[in-house]
């Protein structure tokens, strides 16, 4: 299994909205290419973890990169892994936006991150562990 997380920034902020189609459609897609995975939004800021066949991942990675809704966009990590992190998700999705996730149980400063490069440049395990602690208080 082929795995692949990244980060970029939105060229306009998304709405509620905008977020929910934008949901919509990828978790149609990815069902489709047998991908599962992760979203994260803050402030204008997206990070992703893409899990699936190794075609199918950097397939739908390159039509992201070439996304006009998004700039900036920057692989942080990637590499194989015996099993899926998210088999039951097409695409699971959490906003990180501080009034959104502040009042939730596990809350934790590692969601005060700005999803941006910046925040994972020495050690890139630690964009997994975000990916990992969202995925348990969400089950």
């Amino acid at each position: 299994m082929f795995f692949l997380v990244y980060v970029s920034s939105a060229v306009n902020l998304f709405s509620k909205g905008e977020l929910l189609k934008l949901l919509d459609i990828s978790r149609c897609n990815n069902a489709k290419l047998g991908v599962t995975g992760m979203l994260l939004y803050k402030n204008g800021n997206f990070m992703q973890l893409i899990e699936g066949p190794e075609q199918a991942v950097r397939t739908l990675h390159a039509k992201i990169a070439i996304d006009s809704r998004h700039r900036g966009l920057i692989t942080l990590l990637q590499g194989h892994q015996e099993n899926r992190e998210f088999e039951h998700w097409s695409m699971g999705f959490q906003s990180l936006d501080s009034e959104e996730v502040g009042p939730h149980p596990g809350y934790s400063d590692i969601l005060d991150v700005t999803l941006t490069k910046e925040d994972f440049p020495a050690h890139s395990s630690k964009c997994l562990k975000l990916f990992w602690a969202l995925r348990e208080n969400l089950h």
